[in-house]
């Protein structure tokens, strides 16, 4: 029985730790990702979640079997096992203390016998005395007669321990043959009920071992089908078009290229796309990584993306507006019930409070007032055609931009709008990279050992410059990875 405890408790301990990893594993990959894969938008994004919580269940399921195992197998088999052994402990001192009494009896049967036997051998040499004192010719009768008598003294003296004798012997045989027929058979019968009820209790705690396993089979079975439902709900036909829809750039494909003429002469060829040439800072990745110099109004995104996170933005300013103006109403509501119960507090203690709220407010709604109209349809278009330059630069047989057909209103409107983002810095120097840098976080931007690199902004004192490569990405490196060369 104790070996099966030390068993139990051993597969106890497996499944609590096999409950625990599959807990940490569901932890560590909860939730992660970018927000695209939190936000579950895509079905095998959503899949994967479920799969992770019915995983959490099914470790559920794994502590609730370790646990009835302890409850019901090791802690109820401990208890018994402690009954049997004072239980096997009385019936051992049943079976000394029997054994004890009957070694005594046979000691007191043989000390009587050894009396009886001394007893006898006096009364046969007083006899054998007698005999000879009255054979002797020279002896008197008072002598004869004196050793017949102490002759006979001895012999009912032996013939009295002898009947003694008869008499404990027959009582050791009496108690040698309960002992031997009653007593020890009956203590046997007892330890071998005891045993029986042992085994039989060991037979049922090996069934209840099963039965743990099978009462929570039909949850992990669930469990089980959970996730294989949570894989067929996977539509990769929507995902795919949620990942074009999030990763589509909106740029028009390139038109035919033009043929130039040599017959007339050298002629340069000129076109809206030579005079109007894209802006681009670095290659332009399908799923790579994204740019980390990011300018405040997106300009530096596709502009489907810049749509995006234009619309995010206002979403995200919207949120904080009507956060901070639900602040100030609870300011000015308590500073109606401080100036209406002055003992609750002085109202001119939550001026600094409602002052700075109401400049918080203001800034926010110029933010918002500010993306919403970058957020505009002529905005984004003049945006993507990059047409807001001097009007010298396009050709006469151009159609004009639309910058050029909207009217003056909506012109200072955008103008504006413009002129309150920080105009683009010029560099101040260069430098060379000193060691290999991995720009993965945000604003960053990886270099290599050697790299020769343009300094768009000086370390501020937090350790940290912002470059422009070669390439045209732009973002911030450590200061002490490089040295200035210019």
């Amino acid at each position: 029985m104790d070996r099966y405890i030390k068993f139990v408790k051993e597969r106890t301990d497996i499944e609590q730790n096999y409950a625990k990893q599959l807990r940490n594993l569901t932890k560590k990959y909860n939730k992660r990702g970018n927000k695209d894969d939190q936000d579950c938008k895509y079905s095998n994004h959503a899949a994967f979640q479920e799969i992770l919580k019915e995983l959490n269940d099914y470790a559920g399921q794994r502590e609730v079997i370790a646990e009835s195992m302890t409850t019901t197998i090791c802690t109820e088999l401990i208890k018994h096992l402690q009954d049997f052994k004072v239980e096997r402990k009385n019936h051992l001192l049943d079976v000394k203390k029997a054994q004890q009494n009957l070694d005594s009896a046979f000691k007191h049967l043989e000390t009587i016998k050894k009396r009886s036997a001394k007893e006898w051998a006096e009364a046969e040499k007083a006899t054998q005395q007698a005999e000879k004192i009255e054979s002797d010719t020279n002896s008197t009768k008072p002598d004869v007669d004196k050793a017949k008598q102490h002759a006979n003294v001895r012999t009912h003296i032996a013939e009295e321990c002898r009947t003694d004798y008869a008499a404990e012997l027959q009582k050791y045989n009496k108690e040698q043959k309960s002992h031997y027929y009653s007593e020890i058979p009956q203590i046997l019968n007892k330890l071998q009920d005891m045993d029986e009820r042992r085994i039989r209790i060991l037979a049922e705690k090996y069934c209840r071992f099963s039965e743990i396993e099978k009462n929570v089979l039909s949850i992990i079975t669930k469990c089980l089908d959970g996730i294989t439902a949570a894989g067929k709900q996977i539509d990769e036909k929507k995902d795919s078009k949620l990942l074009i829809e999030q990763h589509k750039s909106g740029f028009e494909r390139p038109g035919d290229v033009e043929f130039e003429d040599y017959t007339q002469g050298v002629k340069k060829a000129i076109s809206e796309s030579s005079l109007n040439p894209p802006k681009v800072r670095g290659k332009l990745r399908l799923f790579g990584k994204k740019h980390k110099a990011q300018s405040e109004d997106f300009s530096h995104l596709p502009p489907e993306q810049r749509k995006k996170k234009l619309q995010a933005k206002i979403e995200e300013i919207s949120k904080d507006l009507q956060k901070t103006q639900d602040q100030s109403e609870a300011l000015d509501k308590m500073k109606g019930v401080y100036e209406q119960t002055p003992q609750m507090g002085d109202p001119a203690s939550l001026e600094p409070q409602i002052l700075e709220t109401s400049q918080k407010i203001n800034r926010l709604k110029g933010e918002l007032n500010k993306y919403e109209v970058l957020h505009t349809p002529a905005c984004i278009q003049i945006m993507n055609n990059q047409c807001l330059q001097p009007p010298a630069q396009i050709p006469q047989s151009a159609p004009p931009p639309l910058c050029l057909v909207l009217n003056n209103s909506d012109k200072k409107k955008i103008i504006q709008i413009f002129e309150d983002f920080d105009d683009i810095p010029s560099p101040i120097g260069h430098c060379e990279a000193l060691y290999t840098f991995q720009g993965n976080s945000e604003g960053t931007v990886s270099i290599l050992e050697g790299e020769l690199l343009t300094i768009m902004e000086n370390d501020k004192g937090d350790g940290w410059m912002r470059v422009l490569k070669g390439n045209g990405e732009e973002g911030y490196i450590p200061s002490s990875y490089v040295k200035q060369t210019a």
